[in-house]
């Protein structure tokens, strides 16, 4: 039986964030969201997840306990494993924890984490290529984040970090025929000159960035062999609109002032809980459907498995046994 003694504690260093970032925004056209929702909380969601993981290897480093992360996922291939433990695929399940009455209450008393389910996708437990021999390893973020405009505001006027994106339509991140943009002109309807990051893809689908300074009520003309884009990233809050156009396609595209999200996790102290074998987890677990109200989500969106948190076991005993398969 686990209890908070077992539980492992992480720092949380903004470096996490930015990491994350960097790969959620490469993965934008390939993930498919499964949790439902706006695009920017699935965003965030894949934020906090990969900087869960860039934790726990460099925590794996700093304790030299053997690991390889050749097999870990790549942006085409979202649902795979993290790292490798002994030879062993490790899956973390990592759960984003932003209500702040929710993360006083697990900083008060970790005993209500013991009560939480660990959860695993139905779909993800069941796709082809898993072994029984696969680990599962679940980890709690606690973090703030910035979506409202009214938060976001706040954030900017503190002078804390924030990164604010527009995620494209899937007609421009994922267009039905593979062809060039062909020219791309900017136009902003703001007073003051703002600096663009846009991001997409080549012909050979390789992700690639461009940096624009778009003057007031100017247009700008780019070329720069784009065949899709995935998102536009701007500095700070616009105030009026932006407009993107393709020449080959005929079409623009407008963004309003309001429409902008901020994927920045705030991220505290990182738990990880505890694991169990993907044998071990299917022995024990017990459905959970859509819908339904759990420690984690509101309401869940998709079906899963779960095992209560209380029932995993210690990180410390794989440790140790990762260190005699690796031996």
């Amino acid at each position: 039986m686990l209890s908070p003694s077992d539980f492992l504690h992480l720092p949380y260093t903004r470096d996490l964030t930015e990491g994350g970032i960097a790969y959620a925004i490469r993965s934008l056209p390939y993930t498919y969201n499964r949790m439902g929702g706006s695009p920017y909380d699935r965003l965030r969601r894949i934020v906090a997840g990969v900087a869960v993981e860039l934790a726990f290897r460099r925590y794996l480093s700093e304790q030299n306990i053997p690991f390889d992360v050749k097999g870990a996922t790549p942006f085409t291939d979202p649902d795979r494993y993290d790292v490798s433990l002994g030879g062993r695929r490790c899956d973390i399940k990592s759960f984003l924890i932003t209500y702040r009455e929710q993360i006083a209450e697990m900083k008060r008393n970790p005993q209500v984490v013991l009560k939480a389910p660990a959860l695993v996708p139905s779909d993800q437990n069941a796709a082809e290529g898993h072994s029984d021999n696969d680990i599962y390893l679940f980890a709690f973020l606690p973090g703030l984040i910035a979506a409202s405009q009214a938060d976001l505001e706040k954030v900017i006027y503190a002078g804390q970090p924030h990164y604010l994106i527009h995620a494209m339509p899937n007609s421009w991140m994922k267009p039905a025929k593979w062809n060039p943009l062909g020219a791309l002109i900017l136009k902003s309807e703001a007073e003051e000159k703002i600096t663009l990051e846009i991001g997409g893809q080549d012909e050979g689908r390789e992700m690639r960035a461009s940096v624009v300074e778009v003057p007031p009520r100017t247009r700008v003309e780019i070329q720069n062999g784009f065949f899709s884009l995935t998102y536009i990233h701007i500095k700070s809050m616009a105030n009026a609109r932006i407009g993107i156009h393709s020449a080959n396609r005929k079409e623009t595209h407008l963004i309003g002032a309001l429409e902008w999200g901020n994927i920045w996790v705030y991220g505290m102290d990182i738990l990880l809980a505890g694991y169990l074998t993907r044998e071990e987890f299917n022995r024990h677990a017990k459905p959970i459907q859509a819908g339904a109200r759990v420690f984690q989500y509101d309401r869940t969106r998709t079906k899963n498995l779960s095992v209560p948190v209380s029932e995993l076991k210690p990180l410390s005993d794989l440790f140790e046994r990762v260190r005699e398969w690796s031996a």
